[in-house]
């Protein structure tokens, strides 16, 4: 029976692309010099599995780009070669280069072949440069029938005697090269386990003219004494499985260890080719657990340490977030109907309305217990977005040379993906302002007192219902004179104008507006932080800036932890029902006439606890019939904060709290300003929700002019 491989393209792009994030992580962290081997360890594992899963789905030039690195990665690994500053660049460039060839065979999409050339060439050189040649002696070719000793660095006559012996044997199939598989890297990894003997056997060479140089030919029969368990042993053929015959035997154990010196054991793994004829077709570790044929005394191991996240995946599946939407769909309509039904049994008296209302206050919490089990299966780390600034920022400082360090805390915050998705652009903004902006150049830092590093500071944390982001850096803080300078030649501001700190520093927010006089393909165009406010309005969120000259500046973004469901106050304004989310509201109150003053040209304003709010009639921003509301002390006053300023609303009367399902108005209609969405409420009516920020940002704009 043929497997389609097909099947398997979207779990190894999957975790291709996963595995490449977890290779980039690790090459930010190289010191150069005196290297962490387990960094390079990991790195070089990430390269050795894709180009595994490149060859079984017959992705050749992946396949062939990844064995030079890897071959490069292996000279690192066995501390032939040094970790440099240019050779770390070389390899940021390859994870850059392999990262694109997989989105190009992902989409079907042509490759720059040449740029990948020119980079595999470069790898080749550097490996040549560097003295490979002692290694291709490590393990010599073997000769016909022939034990040959193979012993692990520094290991001592006495050692050699320590340990259980294993014997071995290893049959590739004729197709093991052509699938990425190299038999001397194996024999390597073995070697670090402990003593090692190998002994070919050339028997299946077939004459010169048959002779094929992508086929194996070879078989081995292998001797290893070591103290690592039989698990590492196994673990070394990995990308072998369902290429070649394996089997290890125990020949003797360790004195003390429960057998005698020299006692025979039966195989304890054997990697088999599948039945039904001919070579067997190889899936990648993602479909592993259906092929039940596949090394079965693996998983009866002991797990030791450093296997956690390994055992762990057992435990775990990979879910789209189609349907992760889709059960959050299911859910929301079962909180309207579950609304719909807590009106009608308020309407019911008796016994039986008692026992109705009873029930649905249990399926209340059952309903509120499901949706947050749903939110916790669509929450992420905020890590995620934060695995691609250390690249980011090693890059820009290059370029600007300048010294930035990237401290990153609160990465295991989880918010909803959705919104996630959809930060990773203003922050992306933020931190490239902080390091292009922000930080000053060395002389300057050193010149004013300072150390010549500069920091650049992201911090997540919940507050509340809600998560915050800092974005903050130890630079120069906001020219503020430069700032309204610019803003007073474009017209944004009146020559005579005067305006507070807080008000020049949200200049820099204005579509358009840059202080820069030349533009480059850093920064200049006055489109980054425009965007910013944009896209965290877009998710009801607000962000707020704090600068201090010579000692920096801070960006505070607050986002709603998912967009899916709200906790809300139902308020009726006319015939309309609004809904206002808790988060935002301040105090709601009874109005007084008194209480409220007209400024002329600038409408109504509030006094509250000590300063003045702009009062906004929803009755006139929405065209919202209201024959009540004559005058403020006829309704009530709704004080709610967002952006960062505070609004007094006038509504006609508050309707209730509940949880409200938002459904976005910009599929089915389009965006409609002051409006975050729309909802259903339990009797079947539809229910706009305020888009707090949005109308605080008005009612200020509208004050300035």
């Amino acid at each position: 029976m043929t497997i389609d491989l097909t099947q398997f393209h979207d779990a190894f792009y999957e975790e291709s692309f996963e595995a490449i994030g977890q290779m980039e992580e690790a090459l930010l962290r190289l010191d150069a010099g005196t290297p962490d081997l387990e960094l390079i360890n990991t790195i070089f594992r990430v390269a050795h599995s894709i180009k595994g899963g490149a060859a079984t789905f017959g992705f050749g030039q992946i396949t062939s780009f990844t064995h030079t690195l890897e071959t490069l990665l292996d000279e690192l690994r066995g501390q032939r070669m040094k970790v440099t500053a240019a050779l770390s660049d070389l390899l940021l460039r390859s994870v850059d280069v392999l990262r694109d060839m997989l989105r190009a065979q992902q989409g079907k999409q042509p490759l720059d072949v040449q740029r990948v050339a020119d980079l595999q060439f470069d790898l080749e050189l550097t490996v040549v440069q560097k003295g490979a040649g002692p290694a291709a002696a490590v393990v010599p070719p073997p000769a016909p029938a022939a034990a040959i000793a193979v012993t692990g660095p520094g290991v001592a006559a006495a050692e050699a005697a320590r340990g259980t012996l294993y014997q071995i044997s290893f049959r590739p199939f004729l197709h093991l090269l052509a699938r990425g598989n190299d038999p001397l890297r194996m024999f390597r990894e073995l070697r670090e386990l402990g003593d090692l003997q190998v002994t070919a056997d050339v028997s299946a060479l077939p004459a010169f003219e048959e002779f094929d140089p992508e086929n194996c030919y070879l078989s081995w029969l292998l001797r290893l004494r070591t103290e690592a368990p039989r698990q590492s042993i196994v673990e070394v053929f990995d990308w072998a499985e369902g290429d070649c015959v394996l089997e290890v035997t125990a020949l003797e154990f360790e004195p003390g260890a429960g057998a005698a010196a020299g006692a025979s054991a039966a195989p304890v793994a054997a990697i088999a080719p599948v039945t039904g004829g001919g070579a067997p077709e190889r899936v990648p570790l993602a479909a592993q657990s259906e092929e039940a044929e596949i090394r079965p005394a693996k998983a009866a191991e002991a797990a030791k340490p450093g296997d956690a996240a390994k055992s762990s995946d057992a435990s775990s599946i990979r879910v789209s977030i189609e349907k992760i939407d889709d059960l959050m769909n299911s859910v929301g309509e079962l909180v309207i109907t579950q609304s719909m039904l807590g009106q009608f049994g308020a309407q019911l008296d008796g016994g039986l309305g008692e026992r109705l209302r009873t029930g649905l206050a249990q399926l209340e919490r059952n309903v509120r217990e499901l949706q947050e089990s749903v939110m916790r299966v669509r929450m992420v780390p905020i890590s995620f977005v934060f695995s691609r600034f250390p690249r980011m920022v090693r890059d820009l400082s290059q370029r600007l040379g300048k010294q930035v360090e990237l401290k990153m805390t609160g990465g295991e915050t989880e918010l909803d993906k959705t919104v996630l998705e959809k930060i990773g652009d203003p922050l992306v903004h933020l931190v490239r302002n902080s390091v292009d902006h922000g930080i000053e150049s060395q002389e300057q830092r050193l010149a004013s007192g300072k150390d010549a590093r500069g920091t650049v500071h992201l911090h997540a944390y919940h507050r509340g219902s809600s998560i915050t982001v800092e974005v903050s850096d130890d630079g120069g803080g906001l020219k503020r004179e430069r700032i309204l300078a610019k803003a007073r030649e474009r017209g944004l501001v009146d020559a005579d104008q005067q305006l507070s700190d807080e008000a020049v520093d949200n200049l820099i927010f204005v579509a358009g507006f840059s202080t820069q006089d030349q533009a480059t393909d850093i920064s200049g165009r006055g489109v980054g932080m425009d965007v910013v406010r944009r896209n965290v309005d877009e998710l009801g969120g607000s962000i707020e800036v704090h600068s201090e000259s010579g000692k920096g500046t801070r960006f505070i973004i607050t986002l709603p932890l998912t967009l899916a469901i709200v906790d809300g106050q139902t308020v009726a304004v006319g015939d309309e029902s609004y809904i206002v989310p808790l988060t935002a509201i301040v105090e709601s109150l009874q109005m007084r006439t008194a209480a409220v003053n007209h400024v002329v040209g600038h409408g109504e304003v509030l006094s509250f606890r000590g300063e003045y709010l702009p009062v906004v009639r929803l009755e006139r921003v929405f065209e919202a019939r209201s024959e009540r509301l004559r005058e403020p002390a006829d309704g009530l006053i709704m004080v709610v904060e967002g952006d960062g300023k505070r609004v007094g609303l006038c509504v006609d009367e508050l309707l209730g709290q509940q949880q409200v399902v938002v459904k976005t108005l910009e599929a089915n209609y389009g965006h409609v300003h002051g409006i975050a969405g729309a909802t259903i409420l339990g009797d079947g009516s539809v229910a706009l929700i305020l888009d707090i920020a949005g109308l605080t940002r008005s009612v200020s704009e509208c004050l300035a002019a």
